[in-house]
């Protein structure tokens, strides 16, 4: 027989194990980076100045709070710099690469819902394949296909439906490819989660109402299914807009995104603080989305009781 309050730490105890995940590989991290951020470059190891010691007691304390340098943050927010433009073009390519994960990824995920369900499993795991290969491998093979002599020009100039090989590498083109065959997963399987979950009954009686079946599904089918479409646009929205493998390999020069110039500033520059800012500015540009979706969510949670 369980003592009495045993329940309640163990709900604690299940509870406390995510929190303190967070904390220890998100919140810990981000407050070293935001205090790098707030320091001076110095020509040291590391290559900036320490802000907080914690030996001095109260006295470090005020000592940090008077050599609090948002300097780094003036810098990176200058129009004069890349860095503007940077999150402006991150921004723009990873909105379009997940309108065009989702054109591609929901009749993917409608056919798999609609599919048998002795073969719905099956399906599911064709979609998570590629996931057991290393990104950077498929990546890389990517190369090998959108070269001027990769296989697509091969291919195309075979059928006969060009003549000089095409220049898809090294552009904003091979990008967006790159962008959507990776995150492809992400956008699917959540969608094939609120597909799958739908009742029925509502296509048949929307069907008995003399309603067509395109228009059932724009009424019906994709209204129920749009927390599935908002979990994966978020999924696929935000680690494109700081990805850069794909951008690094696939890209070109004129390629410019957030993720490039930040390990750019880091290791060619050598400017651990700006870099810091850099990213402290993109994960608060990435938290508005999460939080206006938790509001949906949770207005739909209260709604739905």
């Amino acid at each position: 027989m369980a003592l009495p309050g045993s329940r309640g730490i163990g709900r604690r105890l299940v509870i406390a194990v995510p929190f303190l995940w967070l904390l220890l590989l998100f919140l810990v991290p981000f407050v070293i980076v935001l205090k790098i951020s707030l320091s001076q470059d110095v020509i040291a190891q590391p290559p900036y100045t320490p802000l907080l010691d914690l030996s001095q007691g109260w006295a470090g304390l005020k000592a940090f709070v008077s050599q609090l340098n948002f300097d780094n943050y003036g810098y990176v927010l200058d129009f004069n710099n890349e860095f503007i433009n940077a999150y402006g073009s991150s921004l723009i390519i990873a909105g379009i690469s997940t309108l065009l994960l989702l054109l591609v990824g929901y009749p993917i995920a409608y056919a798999m819902a609609r599919a048998p369900k002795s073969i719905q499993p099956t399906l599911v795991m064709m979609v998570i394949l590629p996931f057991w290969t290393s990104f950077l491998i498929r990546v890389y093979a990517w190369i090998g296909i959108l070269s001027q002599d990769g296989l697509l020009n091969q291919a195309l100039t075979a059928l006969g439906l060009i003549d000089t090989p095409l220049e898809i590498l090294n552009t904003d083109l091979a990008v967006y490819i790159g962008i959507v065959y990776s995150y492809l997963p992400f956008m699917v399987l959540p969608l094939y989660s609120a597909l799958e979950k739908l009742d029925g009954t509502l296509l048949e009686a929307a069907e008995d109402l003399g309603c067509p079946p395109i228009k059932a599904f724009w009424l019906v089918t994709f209204p129920l299914s749009l927390p599935g479409v908002a979990a994966g646009a978020l999924l696929c929205f935000i680690p494109a807009v700081g990805e850069f493998v794909i951008p690094d390999l696939l890209g070109g020069s004129d390629t410019l995104m957030i993720g490039k110039s930040l390990w750019t500033e880091f290791t060619v520059n050598r400017s651990w603080t700006a870099s810091s800012a850099v990213a402290v500015l993109l994960l608060i540009v990435l938290v508005v989305p999460i939080v206006i979706y938790q509001n949906i969510q949770a207005r739909q949670l209260e709604a739905g009781k």
